[in-house]
């Protein structure tokens, strides 16, 4: 089995799957896309097709892992959904809750707003946005059917799509000799997007500080007059 370095040990694919197997993989993935944030649905669905190829832990056929995930998938995104449609006022004025950060709902909200309804789509391979984007569109009144349409594009896109990839490269013996680098690679890469926007918003801060700070000292002086 595969450890995954940078997470816990009762968080890493190996742990999990060698516990739980494919029950376990289906609640992460579940919780993942509409509940909780900071959990391994990237590195794991990727193990999950690699172990299906080399028949360890998981003995169901890749159709049936593949359909079991991106309906775990979808209904996770359908709970979000009705979580921002029947909680999203109280959800996004609680500055200081634990569970529902502020700050990653604001993310998601503006994930959401430049990208419009494929938003749904493509959130699915950003961690902690793919957790709240549903959450955002149930809260923004975003129509049932529209929702519905892009969640089951984007739950079979990346349930099936990253556990065929796994399923596919798992069989190469590059790949399959050097499992635990490139886990890390998959959560570096799904990583990219998160850092992107976090320096994004640090520079957009800079920059209203620098046009504050001389706006600040024109009202002083004009004050000194």
């Amino acid at each position: 089995m595969y450890t995954l370095a940078l997470a816990p040990e009762w968080l890493s694919p190996d742990y999990l799957i060698s516990h739980f197997g494919l029950i376990g993989i289906l609640v992460i993935v579940f919780a993942e896309s509409g509940l909780f944030a900071f959990l391994p649905g990237d590195s794991l669905l990727f193990t999950a097709g690699l172990l299906v190829a080399n028949g360890e832990y998981i003995k169901q056929p890749l159709w049936l892992v593949c359909t079991l995930i991106s309906a775990a998938a979808i209904i996770g995104d359908q709970v979000g959904y009705m979580i921002g449609k029947f909680f999203g006022p109280k959800l996004f004025n609680r500055p200081k809750s634990k569970l529902f950060k502020r700050e990653n709902l604001e993310k998601a909200h503006e994930f959401m707003d430049k990208h419009g309804p494929k938003a749904i789509v493509l959130a699915r391979f950003v961690p902690i946005v793919r957790t709240f984007a549903p959450m955002v569109a149930g809260a923004g009144s975003m129509k049932y059917r529209t929702f519905l349409t892009y969640n089951v594009i984007g739950g079979i896109a990346w349930g099936a799509g990253l556990t065929v990839a796994g399923y596919w490269l798992g069989q190469i013996a590059f790949i399959k000799n050097n499992v635990e680098a490139i886990l890390v690679l998959i959560v570096l890469l799904s990583l990219i997007p998160v850092i992107f926007e976090v320096l994004k918003a640090r520079k957009e801060a800079k920059a209203k500080g620098g046009e504050a700070a001389p706006a600040a000292g024109e009202r002083r002086r004009h004050a000194k007059r």
